[in-house]
C-alpha cells in the first residue's frame, strides 16, 4: 500500500526506505507520549502531586500526629510548679500527684482548644507532668535539707518512725528487719527505695489524673 512521503508528499511504495522523488528516509521512530496514570479505587491523582510541595503538617491529619510536646511542656511545667507549692502548703502528696496530671490537661486544653482530647492523650500529659512534679519537689526538698542542714533531723525522724513500728509488733522477723534498716547503710537504702517508689507513683498517679481529665473533655467534645 502506497503512503505519502512526509517530506514531499508524493506516493511511495510501502517498504521502500527512501522516497524516489526527494530521497527522504521513510523509516521513522515514533516516541509515544507518557500516559497519565489513572487513579484506582476512585481516588484522584491530583492531591498526591500537590502533597509533594506541601509541608507534612498540612498533608497529615491532625489526629494522626503525635502530641506536640513542645506545646505541652509549658502547661505541664506550670501544673508541676502549682502542685508542688500546694503540697508545700499542706496538700497530701498523693492528692498532689493526681492533681498535677488533671491540672496539666486543663491548662493544655486552654492553650490548645482546637485539639481533640481523649483519655490516652490525657494520660501522656499527666505522666509528663507527674515526672516534672517529682523533679521539682525533689530539687526543692534537697535544697531545703542542704541549706538548713536537716540531714541529721531527717535521719532521726526515720529512726523514730521505725522504732514506733517495731514497738507495735512482736514478730521476730519484722524486728530483725527493723534492726537491719537502722544499721549502717540501712537508712540510705530505705531513702533510695522511697525515692524510687515516689518516682513511679508520681508518674502513675499523674497519668491517672490526666486520663480522667482527658475522658471528661472527650465526653464534652462528643456532646
Amino acid at each position: 500500500m502506497d503512503q505519502p512521503c512526509y517530506k514531499c508528499g508524493q506516493l511511495v511504495e510501502e517498504g521502500r526506505p527512501f522516497c524516489p522523488h526527494c530521497a527522504a528516509p521513510q523509516i521513522r521512530v515514533v516516541v509515544a507520549e507518557p500516559v497519565a496514570v489513572t487513579a484506582t479505587f476512585g481516588e484522584p491523582a491530583g492531591p498526591s502531586r500537590a502533597s509533594d510541595s506541601l509541608p507534612a503538617s498540612e498533608t497529615v491529619p491532625v489526629l494522626a500526629l503525635p502530641t506536640q510536646w513542645s506545646k505541652a511542656l509549658k502547661p505541664c511545667v506550670l501544673a508541676a510548679v502549682v502542685a508542688s507549692v500546694l503540697m508545700a502548703l499542706g496538700l497530701h502528696p498523693f492528692v498532689a500527684m493526681f492533681s498535677v496530671g488533671f491540672l496539666a490537661v486543663v491548662l493544655y486544653r486552654q492553650r490548645q482548644p482546637e485539639v481533640e482530647l481523649k483519655g490516652g492523650m490525657g494520660a501522656r500529659l499527666g505522666a509528663l507532668s507527674g515526672l516534672l512534679w517529682f523533679a521539682v519537689t525533689s530539687i526543692l526538698e534537697t535544697t531545703v535539707v542542704l541549706a538548713l542542714h536537716k540531714g541529721p533531723e531527717l535521719r532521726k525522724q526515720m529512726t523514730d518512725a521505725m522504732d514506733q513500728a517495731a514497738s507495735r509488733t512482736t514478730n521476730p522477723q519484722a524486728l530483725e528487719m527493723f534492726s537491719h534498716l537502722k544499721a549502717q547503710g540501712g537508712l540510705e537504702f530505705l531513702m533510695i527505695a522511697a525515692i524510687l517508689f515516689s518516682f513511679v507513683l508520681a508518674i502513675v498517679l499523674g497519668a491517672m489524673g490526666g486520663a480522667t481529665a482527658g475522658m471528661i473533655f472527650g465526653r464534652r467534645n462528643k456532646g
